[in-house]
């Protein structure tokens, strides 16, 4: 008996929100950093982000009513912490999310933060599978997981498919940390950037990296050589929490890294993101760490290793970030119309902290998440904001 499925091969033209795909042995890996700058990163944090598929979906247009994709995911389990959930597929049919699911086996990763060691355990692929879609010729998107390494294997529908054409929307690119990449978001599209660009109705290019947003020079020629209608930069609290850095180099990093992006799009819309309220570096310098006391209670927090009793000049903490970034764009402002400033508190800030504290001391919860999604969307794409249609 003949197979009902049809299996598509996946291509570029299938997938959003990746800059670029690698073949392997298995099928094919989104990757949200080009290959030159890759090869330029040593950090093996960003390169397993960056791998990570947050904002990044297979959009087509189909009359099928069954959809399966095979997928060997890596997830990262860390000894002593919760239990991590599964990396969770969204299925959105004609723009209304319609049902989730999950890929069952894989790689594991089992990290001891403790000793700084990973244990590598291979699996195989599995499968997540969707029915019962609406009859009729519809667009489908299945948003893949933030928060694990995924190869795409294969498609598979009871259907043939075909990419769905170009919506005509705005391409939104946002760079950020691992607040911007969906870090305790509930699912791919619940992430604060996915909320806030279908709210706007753009299409998102995420590239938050957790961990990761450093400034780096080859992630400033990757957002300069892609294209995108708006940009967005999210910048702040890694540069603190690793302690790379004092004011006197952040802020000719910053400098250099709006003029790379300017090269490649002299009068995009440009908005400067500073910190989200982190209380445990408010006022305390970097950099931060896992708190290895709360491991044993099956929690994981962060804590501050700086000494707020340090002054030396130009120690970076969140306030002296926000000072100097709103006083760079003011300085660039007159010469660069399209470049604009957004005090990340008021995406979350002193009162949100009372009643949706952060529950590791550092990443926003899901429901944080969409509130901060819902204020960048209505302060940020309305008529008076900086991405105003």
């Amino acid at each position: 008996m003949t197979s009902p499925w049809i299996t598509t091969p996946i291509t570029a033209d299938l997938l959003r929100g990746a800059l670029e795909l690698e073949r392997t042995e298995h099928g094919v890996l989104p990757h949200r950093l080009p290959a030159r700058a890759r090869a330029q990163c040593t950090d093996p944090q960003l390169a397993m982000v960056e791998s990570q598929p947050s904002g990044v979906r297979l959009v087509f247009r189909t009359r099928a009513t069954a959809v399966a994709l095979d997928a060997l995911r890596t997830k990262r389990t860390y000894v002593g912490a919760p239990p991590r959930p599964d990396g969770l597929y969204d299925l959105v049919v004609d723009g209304r999310p319609t049902a989730r699911g999950s890929v069952p086996d894989g790689n594991t990763v089992t990290v001891d933060m403790t000793t700084g060691t990973a244990e590598h355990r291979p699996g195989p692929p599995g499968t997540v599978t969707f029915t019962d879609l609406p009859e009729g010729l519809k667009t489908i998107e299945i948003w893949l997981p933030h928060n694990e390494t995924t190869e795409l294997v294969a498609l598979r529908t009871d259907a043939p498919v075909e990419p769905a054409p170009d919506p005509g929307r705005r391409v939104w690119l946002h760079h950020g940390s691992s607040i911007s990449h969906g870090s305790d978001a509930a699912s791919p599209t619940g992430i604060w950037p996915a909320h806030a660009a279908s709210l706007a109705g753009v299409e998102l290019i995420n590239l938050g990296f957790g961990g990761s947003a450093l400034l780096d020079p080859f992630v400033a020629r990757a957002i300069r050589d892609t294209p995108a209608d708006l940009i967005s930069l999210k910048i702040g609290i890694n540069l603190v929490n690793h302690d790379v850095m004092r004011l006197r180099a952040f802020t000719p990093a910053v400098h250099g890294f709006l003029d790379t992006i300017r090269d490649g799009h002299p009068t995009v819309p440009l908005l400067v993101v500073s910190p989200i309220l982190c209380p445990i570096h408010e006022d305390t310098p970097g950099p931060s760490a896992p708190d290895l006391t709360g491991l044993a209670e099956g929690r994981l927090r962060f804590r501050p290793m700086g000494d707020p009793e340090d002054l030396t000049p130009g120690r970076l903490t969140l306030r002296v970030i926000r000072d100097e970034l709103a006083a760079i764009v003011a300085q660039r402002a007159p010469e660069d119309p399209s470049l604009h400033y957004l005090d990340g508190l008021t995406l979350y800030g002193e009162r949100d902290a009372t009643t949706l504290p952060l529950p590791d001391d550092l990443h926003p919860d899901a429901e944080t998440h969409r509130l901060m999604g819902e204020r960048f969307a209505n302060r940020v794409f309305t008529a008076e904001g900086a991405f105003a249609p």
